[in-house]
Formats: structure tokens, C-alpha cells, sequence
């Protein structure tokens, strides 16, 4: 079931709405709970009903696992209940890829009937990894089985994240004065959840018809035209923002509408200054499990060898080459490895990874370079912010071609038009470009959504940085007013008009 889809927006939502106002208003806190949890399973069975199962063993094995790492810590089992879990993405998500590789490579006629990936397997898969860890850890302060259910099958974030810890869900659920249906966070919820839809439908649906015939051409080994490939690229790049964006508001509009805040995922990632910066920014919640359950380990584990070796540790503007690499390096490079296969499996999604793994070892090592000159790290002169901002985005369109690609080929193809090596004319519409440069300048000067509403907290443990502009007109933030009442509107009823009169397209994440 698709947040963009009239069953959803006009069936599903009010059902679940209606029932978990019904119990939560007579104080049945936990009958709003199970309300939930087993709507959230029908929201996931109706894509395919066979794999309700699955995600109810996955969680039935996670929850019986963690209460007995909780009890009695032991590495062995946390291990192996890690390597079960990492066992069933595997089998699902990248036993025909080996398959395929291992034929490629050797022609060992090796063949794999099609295996349906199931849905938000990936995403699931991680939050239960981390909540094995920190049962391991003694970090698990709630063992409620209804509660874990729903903190896994939560439909706002089950499908496409945000990736949420359970720290932070378990406890909004024994709020008893959150987890409720309030007017105020549905209003908050409404406003929000609108705002998404249109991304998504008005923006990012449009943007991908842009894009979709010239990565076509690249898959059949044609080098596009030089405007033809970066049309392509662009569109691609911005149909990915407004698409993946859209959804991480929609989710934070549907949680608000529960009682629930939801952690932020985005907060204007082409903004930033340099691809530290940028992952920061970007898939914030994906950037947060692997920094702690995967990079920050391997840095500890190494720093420890490190350490019973005698060897030097990095100081504050003293940081060795081979330190480097050790501590930073190769940690940064493994950990975007990760990253690049669970987002996909195929060789351009290793490369994405690598890449992007690439670009943070030399942001890295310019930073540091820049801290042993004794150099200020971020420049505030408007022209360097311009040009770091700039070559920013260009390294992440670049990455983006890969990502996008049916393959690394089809990917070479693109980059290769868009330095110019194409013998083709342009076969596309040239008068995309103001489209483009519009939405370019929109991401690049507009507030994000939580600096515009600022005044209420729509998402959770957000940090937000005022925008320039409500600095300079502070009437132009949200508030409950007439006007901006209206104006939300007419965006709504236009995205909502546009959504029940197409069929509902997939939210581009939904794949991985």
C-alpha cells in the first residue's frame, strides 16, 4: 500500500485513525498498541500477504533473542543472531547477484529462479540488529513484546524508514499523554503529510519522466548528448531528493498524527559543504545506525590494537599518514561498502558506495591537513561556501549516475555524455532547463521544512538552524493562521487531486 494511493489517503488511514482515537481516548493505551500493530501488518500484507510471516518470525526470533541477551549477555549468541538476521537479507536481496557473478566469472551455467525481495526487509533488519546489540549491551531499558512489534511495524517508517532506534520509539508508546490522538499533532500531521504528497506527486513523479528515457538510452550502451546526460543526471538527482524527502515527511506527518514523532531524515542535504557535511544531512537515520553499530566499532577495535601495539594515536593536528588510514581511511571506506550493498545489489551500487567512501577519506584528509596548518576548517567568505557547496553536489551527482544506472556501464555511458563525448545531437526537450534551475535554486535558498515550522517540533530530537529568511521576515514561518491555512490548502487538494486521477507510483527507496 502506497502513501500516494486513494485507498491509502481516503480508506486505510481513517479506519486506523477512527479505531486508535476510539481506544486511546478511554485510556487503553495498550489496545491502541496492538490497534496499531496489527494494522501496520495488513498495511505490509497488502503488498504481498505470503511475507507477513516472515516479518513475524523476524520478529519473534529478534525479541526471544534480545530478552535473553538482556538476561544473560553472551558474544556467541549475538553473533549468531546477527548473522541469521544478515543470513535473510542476504538469501533475499543478493542470492541472484551471486549467482549471477559467479556465472559471469567462471560460466559455471549457475542459475537461480527470481527471488521477490520483500518489502523494507533492509530497514527492519537493521533495527533489530541494533536492538540485539544493545540488549547485549544492557542498553535495552523496555522488553515489551507488543511494544517491540510496533516499534517494528510501525507503517509510517516500516516501508522506506526513517530508521528508528528503539530507544526512542518504546518510550513514546508508554507516554500516555503523546500516544494519543491530539488535535494539534494531527493538525501538525496534516500539514505535513500534504506537504510530502505534493513532492512526491507534483515534483518528483514529473522529474522522473524527465530522467528515465535518458538513462534508457545509457542502458543501450548509447552515449547521451552532452544536455541529454546532465537533463538526465539532474533530474535524476532532484527527482531522488524531492521523492525520498516527500516520503520521510510523509512518514513524520503520519507518526504526528499518532502521537509520534519520528527522527528527521533530511535536513537540506544539498546545502552542505562537503560530503561529511552532506551525510550528515542526507538519510540522517541510515548515517546514524552505521556510524554507531558499524564505523565507530571498527575504530575502537583498531584504536585498542593500535594501542597494544605501541603504536601512535592521532592528537589534534598530528595525525600520521599511517594513522590516517588505519583510523579513518579504511573504517570510512568498509563502512560505505556497507552502505552501497544495502542499498542494492549489483555492481553500481558497490561502486556508489565506494565512492562516496572515496569522497569522505579525502574530505577527511583535507580537514585534517587544514587543522595541522592551523587553518579555520569552514570558511565564511561567500565565495568559498558558493564553490565548496558546488563541487558538493557535483561529487553526489556523479555518485548519483551509479546509483540510478541499471548497471556500471550504462552509468560510464551517462558520465561519459555529460564530459562531452557523445556524437550524438540532443534528442530531448531543451526547455527543461528552467525547470531545473528553478528547483535548484529552490533546494539551494528555500528553508527546509523543519526550519519553516520551527515553532513546533515535527520531528524528533531535532537540532534546527534558522533560516535566513525567517531572520529577516519572521511572519514568513509556519503558524496556525488563516493564510497559511489556505494556502495548505490548495497545495493539498491540488496533490491529492493529482494523486487519486493517475495510478499511484512507487516511492523510489521502496526497492531497497
Amino acid at each position: 500500500m502506497l502513501f500516494n494511493s486513494a485507498i491509502f489517503i481516503a480508506g486505510f488511514l481513517p479506519v486506523v485513525l477512527l479505531g486508535f482515537f476510539l481506544f486511546s481516548r478511554r485510556g487503553h493505551a495498550r489496545l491502541a498498541a496492538i490497534w496499531l500493530t496489527l494494522a501496520s501488518l495488513v498495511f505490509y500484507g497488502w503488498w504481498n500477504p505470503a511475507y507477513v510471516p516472515l516479518l513475524v518470525g523476524s520478529m519473534l526470533f529478534n525479541y526471544l533473542a534480545g530478552g535473553y541477551l538482556a538476561r544473560q549477555p553472551s558474544r556467541r549468541l549475538l553473533l549468531l543472531a546477527i548473522g541469521a538476521n544478515v543470513a535473510l537479507l542476504g538469501y533475499y536481496k543478493y542470492t541472484g547477484f551471486l549467482f549471477a557473478t559467479l556465472d559471469d566469472a567462471f560460466g559455471v551455467g549457475l542459475q537461480v529462479d527470481d527471488i521477490i525481495l520483500p518489502l523494507a526487509i533492509s530497514f527492519f533488519t537493521f533495527q533489530q540488529i541494533a536492538y540485539l546489540v544493545d540488549a547485549h549491551d544492557g542498553a535495552v531499558k523496555e522488553h515489551d513484546f507488543v511494544h517491540y512489534c510496533l516499534f517494528i511495524t510501525f507503517f509510517p517508517q516500516l516501508i522506506a524508514g526513517p530508521i528508528t532506534h528503539h530507544g526512542e520509539m518504546l518510550r513514546q508508546f508508554n507516554d500516555r499523554d503523546r500516544f494519543r490522538l491530539r488535535v494539534d499533532y494531527l493538525a501538525l500531521g496534516v500539514t505535513v503529510f500534504l506537504l510530502g504528497l505534493f513532492k512526491k506527486v507534483v515534483i518528483a513523479d514529473p522529474l522522473g519522466q524527465k530522467a528515465s528515457p535518458i538513462f534508457a538510452v545509457a542502458a543501450d550502451g548509447t552515449v547521451p548528448a552532452l544536455y541529454d546526460a546532465w537533463t538526465g543526471a539532474l533530474a535524476y538527482t532532484l527527482q531522488i531528493y524531492f521523492d525520498f524527502s516527500g516520503y520521510s515527511d510523509m512518514a513524520i506527518g503520519l507518526g504526528l498524527m499518532f502521537g509520534v514523532r519520528l527522527p528527521a531524515n533530511f535536513n537540506s542535504p544539498f546545502k552542505a559543504r562537503n560530503v561529511i557535511d552532506y551525510w550528515n544531512r542526507w538519510h540522517m537515520t541510515l548515517t546514524r545506525f552505521l556510524t554507531a553499530y558499524l564505523y565507530n566499532p571498527i575504530v575502537l577495535r583498531i584504536t585498542r590494537a593500535r594501542m597494544a601495539a605501541g603504536k601512535p594515536q592521532p592528537r589534534r593536528g598530528k595525525m600520521t599518514v599511517g594513522t590516517f588510514i588505519a583510523l579513518v581511511a579504511y573504517p570510512t571506506l568498509f563502512t560505505m561498502f556497507v552502505s552501497g550493498v544495502w542499498h542494492g545489489a549489483g555492481w553500481q551500487f558497490v561502486v556508489f558506495g565506494l565512492l562516496h567512501g572515496f569522497y569522505l577519506v579525502v574530505a577527511h584528509g583535507w580537514r585534517a591537513y587544514k587543522v595541522r596548518q592551523g587553518w579555520k576548517v569552514d570558511s565564511d567568505n561567500p565565495a568559498h561556501v558558493v564553490a565548496a557547496v558546488g563541487l558538493t553536489f557535483l561529487c553526489v551527482v556523479v555518485a548519483m549516475v551509479f546509483f540510478r544506472a541499471t548497471d556500471v556501464p550504462a552509468a560510464l555511458a551517462l558520465l561519459a555524455g555529460m564530459i562531452g563525448l557523445s556524437e550524438h545531437g540532443t534528442q530531448f526537450d531543451k526547455s527543461d532547463f528552467l525547470t531545473l534551475a528553478f528547483l535548484l535554486g529552490f533546494v539551494w535558498t528555500a528553508p527546509n521544512l523543519q526550519q519553516w515550522m520551527n515553532r513546533f517540533a515535527i520531528a524528533l530530537d531535532a537540532h534546527v538552524h534558522p533560516h535566513w529568511l525567517e531572520r529577516w521576515m519572521p511572519f514568513t514561518g509556519w503558524q496556525p493562521a488563516p493564510v497559511i491555512g489556505f494556502g495548505i490548502g490548495v497545495l493539498g487538494f491540488f496533490a491529492l487531486a493529482l494523486a487519486f486521477s493517475v495510478a499511484p507510483t512507487e516511492f523510489l527507496y521502496f526497492q531497497f
